[in-house]
């Protein structure tokens, strides 16, 4: 039995898209649960804690090992989504977003200056990249969340709270695929097999 476990690409993809689908889902369904119009979110945003944390479960027991960027996440969820709830103020699950991607930037960033690149240690696994490589590809993140973040604070404090969910389900997974399929040409540019050939 190896300590390395992985999911399954679609089980990993199905726990960490599957709480957000529940989260639109709560939010454009909440009135048959008997929430008006205007109280939906506080229904989805019950849905989405319930569903992270339990999708952090099954990952956990799955591979006995918790990702640290769905574990910080989780956690904003968690403290974030309670204080919509416990408050009755929807402003705190639309600032998660925000919170979340400007932490990512700012580790990243950080671990640069430290000249550590973070992202080196979350993708180690997936990549093999020169010391180069790996501070361009941590410093595009970076600048990438930091984007995310800015997005966010646009969106949902200038459009209704329907539009913000929908951003936020089907706006910022598009955008950050999108955003890593570009950096192909990097990757190969800067992959060390690749480097040892030439």
């Amino acid at each position: 039995m190896t300590d390395d476990k992985r999911l399954p690409p679609l089980l990993k993809l199905a726990l960490e898209l599957g709480p957000l689908a529940l989260f639109f889902i709560g939010n454009a369904y909440g009135d048959r649960f008997g929430f008006p119009e205007g109280q939906r979110i506080f229904a989805a945003t019950g849905i989405f804690i319930v569903a992270t944390v339990i999708a952090l479960g099954i990952s956990y027991g799955l591979t006995r090992k918790l990702p640290i960027m769905p574990v910080v996440s989780g956690i904003v969820v968690v403290v974030f989504g309670g204080l919509t709830l416990f408050l009755q103020d929807e402003t705190f699950i639309k600032l998660k977003p925000t919170i979340v991607n400007s932490l990512f930037g700012l580790v990243l960033l950080g671990g640069l200056y430290f000249r550590k690149p973070l992202l080196q240690i979350v993708l180690d696994s997936v990549f093999d990249l020169t010391e180069e490589g790996w501070r361009k590809l941590t410093l595009r993140w970076a600048l990438f969340f930091f984007a995310l973040a800015a997005l966010n604070e646009i969106v949902w404090r200038t459009q209704t709270t329907d539009f913000w969910v929908s951003f936020k389900v089907f706006g910022i997974m598009p955008l950050t695929i999108a955003f890593a399929l570009a950096q192909t040409p990097l990757l190969l540019k800067h992959e060390i097999k690749k480097a040892e050939e030439v």
